[in-house]
């Protein structure tokens, strides 16, 4: 039999059972469809991340106290209170900080926010005006903090976009009073939406002055973080070290091994983030993968059941003069049709569920062609590999015995 004479005869036959065949067809289009949605959803997760933190700024290394792991520093012992606005000042200044272009003090810590009769508990952040510049915020309406207004320890802020959506509403807060910690401040701007979740949301932070921040509203004498603005990518390592090595010097530590800070990059971040949803991505479409092989065990079974069906047929071809490979070849033409349609259909599934779940939970929509070439070269092996024993086993039947069957 010519091959498109064996395509043509192996659709016929699986268009005479509708049912069992789409039946047989349902595991692989739920196999290829997760496999392929999952995938798309873990690169769009991976693309949101990376997008948030190169939001955050270009170039920009944070410092944080105490003795976390990462960056030039490792280890080490200390508390979470070894940073200061002198600390801040002498990167800034020191002359031996040569590759270092901005720095930006803060001081972070979640309060109970009012406004009318409405609340909410989010993030007030304390910086200086190069906050601004350091983080790419964006202003919508309004203004950002002024040198002024540190010097004078104004109670002014500034709130980000879900922060107005919630003590607000549609209303414009712009000149309106909000009320942190039981104190009054009056809002001057409202920053541009960056998105994101969670409590690193910066759509969810207030903006104050970052000396009211420590002497008025919270009493602290600390900084949470130092970010850093590098003059380029390329000195990024060593910034890193100058840093390092000023702060080493100001708290009196002779070992980097005992530093009580730790400088984290963008790169380490990213790097961080885009292993965790790898893994995830990776355990997801593993587990999804599962039902590929219930899908082809499926099939075989289907093929075995119509193997027993068709024997008297299988009887008449072989006495015919049908070779063992003919009745192979058909057999395994069934088989791959099955799973190679399957295959097609579970990928349009795959790309319309990653679609519409990117969109309902704010993603990028992504869908990655090696993900749909894989997905489709295995339901094709399914095919050949879960075909074969049904079909070898129809043509090691003996032509009279296939005759007698009933």
């Amino acid at each position: 039999m010519e091959y498109k004479e064996i395509v043509e005869e192996a659709g016929r036959t699986l268009t005479l059972n509708k049912l069992r065949t789409g039946l047989a067809m349902l595991g692989i289009i739920i196999g290829i469809g997760s496999v392929i949605a999952l995938v798309s959803l873990g690169q769009s997760s991976q693309a949101a991340v990376s997008s948030q933190i190169e939001s955050l700024g270009a170039n920009l290394l944070t410092i944080s106290p105490g003795s976390q792991r990462g960056g030039f520093i490792q280890g080490g012992a200390g508390s979470a209170t070894t940073l200061t606005l002198e600390d801040a000042q002498a990167i800034a200044t020191s002359p031996t900080v040569t590759d270092v272009a901005n720095v930006s003090p803060e001081y972070s810590r979640r309060a109970q926010v009012t406004a009318g009769g409405k609340n909410t508990n989010t993030s007030v952040t304390g910086v200086m005006p190069i906050y601004s510049s350091i983080h790419k915020v964006g202003i919508a309406e309004g203004q950002f903090l002024s040198e002024g207004d540190d010097a004078r320890q104004s109670k002014v802020a500034v709130l980000g976009p879900a922060v107005v959506t919630d003590l607000f509403g549609t209303t414009d807060p712009i000149g309106q009073s909000v009320r942190i910690q039981g104190q009054s401040f009056r809002v001057i701007g409202i920053t541009v939406s960056k998105g994101g979740t969670g409590f690193g949301n910066a759509d969810e932070v207030i903006y104050v002055p970052l000396s009211t921040a420590q002497k008025v509203l919270f009493g602290a004498i600390s900084l949470t973080s130092i970010a850093v603005q590098a003059k380029s990518s390329d000195v990024m390592t060593a910034a890193e070290d100058e840093i390092g090595y000023v702060l080493l010097d100001r708290h009196k530590i002779s070992s980097p091994a005992n530093a009580d800070f730790s400088i984290f990059s963008q790169n380490d971040i990213l790097s961080t983030a885009s292993s965790v949803t790898g893994t995830f991505t990776a355990l997801l479409s593993g587990i999804a993968a599962i039902s590929l092989i219930v899908g082809g065990i499926g099939i075989m079974n289907i093929m075995l059941v119509t193997v027993t069906e068709r024997t008297r047929e299988i009887g008449l071809r072989k006495a015919l003069g049908a070779k063992k490979r003919d009745i192979i070849t058909q057999f395994l033409a069934e088989s791959i049709i099955l799973t190679f349609v399957g295959g097609i259909l579970g990928m349009l599934v795959g790309i319309l569920l990653s679609f519409v779940i990117s969109k309902v939970i704010s993603l990028p929509f992504t869908i990655a062609l090696g993900s749909i070439v894989l997905a489709m070269g295995v339901s094709g092996a399914i095919g050949i590999i879960f075909g074969w024993y049904p079909a070898k086993k129809a043509s090691d039947l003996q032509p009279i015995e296939a005759l007698r069957y009933e």
